[in-house]
Formats: structure tokens, sequence, C-alpha cells
């Protein structure tokens, strides 16, 4: 395959990538998945790849999620790629298809549950825990007294926000 073709068939399969995905990715997820969880793209292709997607029109940027521009395929995109995802190997397509529809839910938790942790000056350990889909849908701020549990919280919120967003909801609609 010369060079030419295999920058179009990254293409197709970034465009394929989007479509599957049906929420707008940032670009660390993108390149998560399509490069570093999973060979589709090599991780230099896969940036340079996203940006000519966007100079072309086949992606548009988005509302930002925690200071992060997120990206969708445009109806020209998914009109491009309906004419020539035949190219993309269709064992790739049915791999990519179900890696997407597996972990979909992983990769925009990723994106929009953000936890930190800042040292206090008195030794106290302050977290920010959000969770953002654009915009904030809850932000919380707890001071712990250890790092231990700063890190355990910092570490838990990726599985439990959703979790803690619905008891809080419950609670004050109650």
């Amino acid at each position: 395959m010369n060079q030419d073709d295999m920058l179009m068939q990254f293409r197709l399969i970034l465009l394929f990538v989007f479509d599957k995905m049906e929420v707008p990715i940032t670009n660390d997820t993108v390149l998560q998945m399509c490069s570093i969880d999973n060979d589709w793209i090599p991780y230099m292709d896969c940036a340079s790849t996203l940006l000519s997607l966007l100079d072309a029109g086949f992606i548009c940027e988005n509302e930002s999620i925690n200071g992060k521009k997120t990206y969708t395929i445009t109806s020209d995109g998914r009109m491009c790629l309906s004419f020539f995802y035949i190219r993309i190997p269709s064992t790739t397509r049915d791999y990519i298809i179900d890696y997407v529809k597996s972990n979909r839910i992983h990769y925009k938790r990723h994106q929009e549950y953000f936890s930190d942790y800042i040292k206090n000056s008195d030794g106290t350990f302050t977290l920010i825990l959000k969770i953002e889909s654009s915009p904030t849908v809850l932000e919380i701020k707890l001071n712990t007294d250890s790092k231990e549990n700063a890190e355990h919280i910092y570490k838990s919120w990726q599985k439990k926000a959703g979790n803690v967003y619905e008891a809080i909801y419950d609670i004050l609609i109650e």
C-alpha cells in the first residue's frame, strides 16, 4: 500500500470511529483509542489525520469538556465515509464496531469526569471533583485530612461520579 492509500485509510478509520462513537470526543480520547489502546493508526499519523479532517470540514469542533475541545463528524464527513468506507478492511470495521460498543461509556466518563487534588498549607488536601458535559453538571470541592484519602477519592471518582450525582440529586429532590 502506498503512502497516499495509507493516509486515506487512516482518515476513513478516524471518520468511522467518530461515526460509531456517536458522542463528541476529545483529541486525547482519539489518540488513546486509535493509537494507544489499539493500533489502528500510528500515533503521529493520528494527530495529523485529525487536523486534516478538521481542515477538510469532515469533523468539527464543539464546546469544550474540562477545558479540552471536542470533535464530532459532520454531514460532509458522513457522506465521505458512506462513499469510501468499503476501503476500510471489513475485519477492521467489525473490530472497531465491537470495541466502540464495549468502551463508549468508559471513554465518555474519562472525558466528562474530572478529579484533582491539592495540598493545603495546613497539611489537609482539597479535592476538586467534576462532572462536565458542557456546561458543568456538578462540581464538588471536598477536604480530607490525608493524602491516602485524597488519592483514594481521586482514583474512585471515575467509577462513582454517576452514583454520587444521582444520590445528591435524589436527596435534594425529596
